[in-house]
């Protein structure tokens, strides 16, 4: 993949996440947006860290101490992690945010 095209999805994604946040009450949720890195702040302190990997055309996430990394499948248009363990980033984003938040998000 490009890099412009490899930019406006990892762009597409953090505006995706930002907008699905954005809603929620920001006392248990809030987000913080800069140079290509999303952090997801929980109340207690607790963070969420999504970022853009541009060598490797990859977006990072870490999290509870774990780290997984992210490469678009062009087929099935999502981020896939690059173990082949079938976990998708948006979905893992949802389910971190509703472990610790107890919110839902659509995603």
């Amino acid at each position: 993949m490009d890099e412009s095209l490899y930019l406006r999805l990892a762009d597409e994604t953090f505006e995706r996440i930002q907008a699905a946040l954005e809603p929620l009450d920001p006392d248990l949720v809030d987000f913080e947006f800069s140079h290509d890195v999303l952090q997801i702040v929980f109340a207690d302190g607790a963070r969420c860290v999504i970022n853009t990997q541009r060598p490797a055309r990859q977006l990072w996430l870490a999290w509870d101490r774990r780290a997984w990394h992210f490469d678009w499948d062009e087929s099935k248009g999502q981020w896939l992690d690059d173990k082949g363990q079938g976990v998708e980033l948006l979905s893992k984003v949802r389910e971190i945010v509703k472990e610790k938040a107890g919110a839902e998000i659509a995603l």
